[in-house]
């Protein structure tokens, strides 16, 4: 077994002890599209929303949640902490080196929100009537743009922050920002045209427009997934720059 596939089968064990990030990553998501999922209203059709239900709307809503907890909060705090303890500092010194760590905490939080992301489809599906995406391979791409941006803003926070508290302080200045881009508070297709062409720049309100036309069949439009792709560009290099192992 190499180093690397050591490192990640030693962290696997690890990130599944923790209850808690699993709840808020896998099952928090899942729990919000039930509650609103039985609000009797939400499940009618309207004319203002082109037919659909409010449930239709909110299930790519609740995999962009998934994938801002597993980005924006789980991820940073284990970076940081890894630093802020050392454990970085004295890999160095060994034949595995500390990106092996780092690339393994990304590959489980990934894989856990794109686990997330899977079980609301699917809850939505079976729980609640709403068709599966029209254009599977347009929700793909968008999905798999929206994860990369997801981790790379929590990389670039821990890359900011040099301690764990300071990750939960600098994670919730951006935190709260990208849950209401996402629509999690109001669906991005219900605020005022200005709002949403306004948020359309931001990547998880990019990402959210994109999911939302997956969805209804279409192919996103290159905008929305080129803004994501530009800010994972933008957030890999801030990581890149700022990170440190010590």
């Amino acid at each position: 077994m190499s180093a690397s596939a050591a490192v990640l089968k030693a962290e696997s064990r690890l990130f599944f002890r923790e209850p808690v990030s699993l709840f808020w990553i896998v099952a928090f998501p899942t729990v919000l599209l039930t509650i609103l999922g039985l609000i009797p209203a939400f499940r009618e059709h309207s004319s203002d929303l082109g037919g659909r239900r409010v449930v239709d709307l909110y299930v790519p809503v609740t995999v962009l949640l998934a994938l801002i907890m597993s980005g924006l909060q789980a991820l940073p705090p284990v970076l940081a902490g890894y630093r802020e303890r050392g454990i970085l500092r004295r890999m160095s010194t060994t034949p595995v080196r500390p990106v092996s760590l780092l690339g393994a905490q990304i590959v489980l939080h990934g894989a856990c929100a794109l686990g997330a992301a899977l079980l609301a489809i699917l809850v939505g599906r079976l729980g609640f009537g709403v068709a599966l995406p029209g254009h599977l391979l347009g929700y793909a791409v968008a999905l798999v743009l929206a994860t990369l941006s997801a981790l790379a803003m929590g990389a670039a926070i821990a890359s900011l922050a040099r301690t764990t508290k300071g990750t939960a302080v600098v994670g919730s200045v951006f935190f709260f920002p990208m849950m209401f881009a996402a629509g999690v508070y109001v669906p991005v297709q219900v605020m005022p045209d200005a709002l949403q062409r306004v948020l359309e720049f931001s990547p998880f309100g990019a990402a959210s427009q994109a999911l939302d036309q997956a969805s209804r069949g279409d192919w996103p439009e290159a905008t929305h997934l080129g803004v994501t792709a530009l800010w994972t560009a933008l957030l890999v290099w801030v990581a890149i720059r700022r990170f440190r192992w010590e």
